[in-house]
């Protein structure tokens, strides 16, 4: 698939910047499913350039990988960009291509399973609670014999015995 040029933010800070946000924004399209997955994690951690990338892919005409490495990637979307990511999929859920509207619904619903499941609430009582502490029995064994020792009592080497 060729991608056309992507225009620079303004955000990027150099020339590298910008060619390693290309490298990445290519790299989301490639054949390989364990190096788009990749590549979307990367660019999770990449604030508002990274976000731009993944809602192009997740938004646009691209393949269905694509579509769910860069949900993926939103989904592990940090900090301040997580409720623009969260956004992005709910706005994902109403796209016209079933597809894109089916991997937006899936990876919300993986993230609400997953704010649930950071807060365990414990049950009343619990905290003033210690731990009781039991001595495990262990396993009954023969003790070996000690082997008497068959040394002269001046050398400490041990006899032959023909």
């Amino acid at each position: 698939m060729r991608l056309e040029r992507r225009q620079p933010s303004g955000r990027e800070k150099d020339e590298a910047s910008i060619q390693l946000l290309e490298k990445l924004r290519e790299q989301l399209y490639s054949s390989n499913i364990s190096t788009i997955r990749q590549t979307a994690f990367h660019l999770s951690w990449m604030q508002e350039d990274g976000l731009d990338i993944l809602r192009e892919a997740l938004l646009g005409n691209t393949p269905r990988r694509a579509k769910s490495a860069a949900a993926y990637g939103l989904r592990k979307m940090r900090g301040r960009m997580r409720t623009r990511a969260e956004e992005t999929l709910v706005e994902g859920t109403a796209h016209q291509d079933p597809a894109t509207a089916q991997i937006s619904r899936n990876a919300l619903s993986v993230l609400k399973k997953g704010k649930r499941a950071g807060k365990r609430p414990g049950r009343p009582g619990d905290r003033g609670k210690k731990f009781e502490i039991r001595e495990v029995p262990g396993k009954e064994r023969p003790r070996r014999q000690p082997q008497p020792k068959d040394r002269r009592p001046d050398d400490h080497t041990p006899t032959r015995r023909h």
